[in-house]
């Protein structure tokens, strides 16, 4: 009885040290952890209504008595996207909102590994709060600077619509964590990105948050494929090892990998992922699933493409 007890203690352990490490890659790297809540305008539809979207596709149903939303998970994916190439934080940062609610929905210990990933997007959230209190408080003093010292009365700020030094302000100081492509201008023209060591910043937190996604992306494609022919469905305990081992355990170190991989075996069976997408049958989630995968490929294939151009795939 002891040894099962002391057995236990070590599993508790490991999954506490992999809630804490899950991103990091490094046992010796430690981040500190609120851009306003972003809510789309396509929210989840009430299971008895029924309204197709302009790509021909029915929104889906909401879930009853549950917290994470299969439907509101894909609004935020669909939202993100913006202008060719860029995606907007605001929902990015909330499709993962519902991505921890998914994760959290599968039980306390793959439930641990959301906590890091949440503590990703508050860094960011906490990131644009401050820069916007900042160009915020630069607004002021701006303004302060055109008070009149005889008459003590604002004299008006005029400039050209078009003026270049507006369009820098704008650019600079007001778009800085608006987009991924923005906060990447923002944080490489005022140095908070070290391509040598470990710092603090939007970038290296968003290449965290983004091989995390490329591992659910792959992870939810193998759960909504149907069984070969003559075969059977795999357990999703297994797709979701398999996955983790080709994406994000290529980051990890072996302690963390093997507290990954013990977490993924308390995962609950098909039934319980059928609920949580609301559907019955594998026929139906194979429908949903492919619809919010292809979602995800858009906003990571985009994230991507920004990483990529600024040479920040492998930021310490």
């Amino acid at each position: 009885m002891g040894v099962k007890c002391k057995a236990c203690a070590a599993i508790v352990l490991i999954l506490l040290l992999l809630g804490t490490m899950w991103l990091h890659g490094s046992l010796d790297q430690h981040l500190d952890t609120c851009l306003k809540i972003y809510v789309p305008k396509n929210k989840a539809v009430s299971l008895n209504r029924v309204n197709w979207s302009e790509d021909g596709e029915a929104p889906l149903k909401v879930c009853p008595g549950q917290r994470f939303q299969v439907a509101n998970l894909l609004a935020h994916l669909k939202a993100a996207p913006v202008s060719t190439n860029d995606v907007l934080l605001k929902p990015y940062l909330a499709s993962w909102d519902e991505l921890i609610k998914f994760m959290e929905a599968l039980g306390p210990m793959v439930g641990l590994i959301s906590q890091e990933i949440e503590s990703k997007t508050a860094i960011i959230r906490d990131l644009t709060k401050k820069h916007e209190k900042e160009a915020e408080n630069r607004m002021k003093d701006k303004k302060r600077m055109t008070v009149g010292r005889d008459t003590g009365m604002v004299i008006p700020h005029k400039r050209p619509s078009n003026s270049p030094k507006i369009n820098h302000i704008l650019s600079d100081e007001t778009f800085g964590y608006i987009s991924i492509r923005s906060m990447i201008k923002w944080e490489m023209k005022n140095g908070l990105v070290d391509f040598q060591k470990y710092t603090i910043s939007g970038c290296r937190t968003l290449l965290r948050l983004h091989r995390a996604l490329l591992w659910l992306q792959n992870f939810l494609h193998e759960l909504g494929k149907d069984a070969s022919e003559g075969g059977h469905l795999r357990r999703p305990s297994d797709l979701c090892k398999e996955t983790y081992q080709r994406t994000l355990a290529q980051h990890h170190t072996w302690l963390v990998r093997r507290a990954a991989e013990l977490a993924f075996l308390a995962m609950p069976e098909r039934p319980f992922f059928y609920q949580l997408v609301c559907v019955e049958t594998q026929a139906e989630a194979a429908v949903v699933l492919d619809r919010v995968v292809r979602a995800i490929e858009e906003v990571y294939e985009r994230t991507e493409g920004a990483l990529d151009e600024h040479k920040m795939l492998d930021l310490p």
